[in-house]
């Protein structure tokens, strides 16, 4: 009899597919419109915060080739 270790690939599959039906029904249930308007707002919320982020991360100013180097 074979064993399988805990979290192998299969039943992560499994999981994935159980997944992929519970979208569905909450499709099936709520209405294709809602899910897009949904998927939609997540999509600006999170590329709203990717932006702010980036624009807010600071950079190192450049540093001359001679600073680089080092001196023997």
């Amino acid at each position: 009899m074979m064993i399988r270790r805990h979290g192998s690939r299969p039943t992560i599959a499994l999981w994935m597919l159980v997944a992929i039906a519970d979208i569905a029904l909450v499709v099936a249930a709520v209405g294709t419109l809602a899910v897009l308007l949904v998927v939609a707002a997540t999509v600006l919320l999170g590329a709203g915060v990717a932006g702010v982020w980036m624009l807010q991360r600071r950079t190192a100013p450049p540093r001359r080739a001679t600073d680089l180097r080092r001196r023997a």
